[in-house]
């Protein structure tokens, strides 16, 4: 099973949940897809969302899911590492209306440079990528002061 997240910010992502709908039409994604769609306006034709889900919900389908595709939130990212879940981060762009910066370039290409995540910056790679996340991921050591060192130097 994939979990698709975007978060629950007031922000769309219809660029994502658009991309999953495409990859399904083309059985590109063959795995059933659950979808936490959050303020996204977008309605897939091949697949059911829900909007919001409450935390062990939530968490629950991380556990479950053999991939994670999300936003690039760290709480999203740090709770699939935990379950040593395959991670694709998609980074909401400010240029799409999706955040009101691009922070999450950041936050995305951090993780992916210590090859804790897979990062898809181009939606249209995201087919590719999928394909490519069996290739194994670095486990995260979660000891407080290394996270937030770690955090740090991801940030600055």
């Amino acid at each position: 099973m994939i979990f698709v997240t975007v978060g629950t910010q007031k922000f769309q992502f219809n660029r994502l949940l658009k991309e999953i709908d495409i990859l399904i039409a083309n059985n590109q994604i063959i795995d059933k897809v659950i979808c936490q769609s959050g303020y996204s306006t977008y309605i897939p034709k091949n697949y059911s969302i829900q909007r919001f889900m409450n935390g062990n919900e939530y968490e629950e389908n991380i556990k479950k899911c053999n991939l994670l595709i999300t936003h690039a939130g760290v709480g999203t990212i740090l709770t699939g590492k935990k379950y040593n879940k395959q991670i694709i981060v998609v980074p909401r762009l400010s240029k799409y209306n999706e955040h009101i910066d691009d922070h999450q370039l950041q936050i995305a290409e951090g993780f992916a440079d210590k090859q804790l995540v897979f990062e898809c910056k181009d939606i249209s790679k995201l087919k590719n990528i999928i394909q490519g996340s069996h290739k194994e991921l670095v486990q995260y050591d979660f000891n407080n002061r290394k996270f937030l060192n770690a955090f740090k130097k991801i940030l600055y």
